[in-house]
């Protein structure tokens, strides 16, 4: 199969019939074999019916629905799963997205063999203060952070190459950074492309300012994770190493002094740098614990997902 596309979606039922023409359209001229894989994050109005209509008549209409609200990186992974396309295309449901764009980053991927490429909205249909500028300022943040070079992270309409979604696990809130984890994960062969941006047509936006404050958090959960994922002890190690140094250096000074220098001056326990050093020591034992842990916890990590599936459709097909 050449194309796999995936579609999560909340409350669309506005959009969706016209959704699935415009692609069909796409795909059939320019002959591709496809899948349109749609992702029911717990819907509640008639979403779910409209992809079940679908996926009657029309076989390459396949569909998962979540039992509830589980989050748009949840929805990805379970799609991701599931893809069997050379090529896996991501797009929202709400038509902003123009899928007349799709052969084209077809063509980057199978001809130009990147691994990733990622949809730039470089002119916006959405409101300055409420979505551009808070936008601007997250994708400033997350290149200068990341090293990933690219204008616009949380473009929807992005091409993968299978093997890059079968490799990378997109959970909690980081399908804002899938670019980031898949340049951890090795595939570095990434770019990016200018995307025809719509005006929303239907509905409202699911997002509200709160997705760019939980933006900047994931932004440097992932940072952290790049540096020190997969050696913990690297960080926490150092940061105990030198707490307990200078812990063991005041507990030497405070000896001396009163061994030596000192020694019918005030009790250890009344001068401020024995609180120091005892503080400083135990601070450094709990940080050498906390890597220890991480360690501890990287060699039993199971891969779960964080989401229930409450129904299938056409997955056979």
């Amino acid at each position: 199969m050449q194309l796999s596309i995936v579609i999560p979606l909340l409350n669309e039922e506005e959009s969706l019939q016209e959704l699935y023409h415009w692609i069909a359209t796409v795909m059939q001229s320019n002959d591709f074999l496809y899948e349109i894989l749609f992702i029911d994050d717990g819907s509640t109005d008639n979403s779910w019916k409209i992809i079940e209509q679908l996926s009657q008549k029309h076989h390459e209409v396949k569909g998962i629905r979540f039992l509830k609200n589980f989050g748009k990186s949840q929805a990805l992974h379970a799609g991701f799963a599931i893809a069997k396309g050379d090529v896996v295309i991501t797009m929202d449901a709400d038509l902003q997205d123009n899928p007349e764009e799709i052969p084209e980053l077809y063509k980057m991927i199978i001809q130009d063999e990147y691994d990733l490429i990622s949809g730039w909205k470089k002119k916006r249909y959405d409101p300055v203060l409420g979505k551009n500028l808070p936008s601007k300022l997250f994708n400033f943040a997350a290149r200068k952070t990341s090293g990933v070079k690219l204008h616009d992270f949380n473009c929807g309409l992005k091409a993968y190459k299978n093997e890059v979604i079968k490799n990378i696990e997109v959970t909690g809130e980081m399908h804002r950074y899938i670019p980031v984890l898949a340049k951890n994960a090795g595939y570095d062969k990434i770019s990016e492309k200018i995307v025809q941006h719509q005006a929303r047509k239907y509905g409202t936006t699911k997002f509200g300012m709160e997705r760019f404050i939980r933006g900047f958090l994931d932004l440097i959960t992932i940072s952290f994770l790049s540096r020190f994922g997969k050696r913990p002890m690297h960080l926490f190690g150092a940061w105990g190493a030198f707490v307990l140094l200078v812990g063991f250096c005041f507990a030497i000074y405070l000896g001396i002094d009163k061994l030596f220098i000192n020694p019918t001056g005030r009790l250890i326990t009344d001068r401020p740098q024995f609180f120091i050093a005892l503080t400083a020591m135990i601070l450094g034992t709990q940080l050498f614990l906390a890597g220890f842990l991480g360690e501890l916890l990287l060699k039993t990590k199971k891969n779960s997902k964080n989401y229930t599936i409450k129904e299938v459709l056409n997955l056979e097909a």
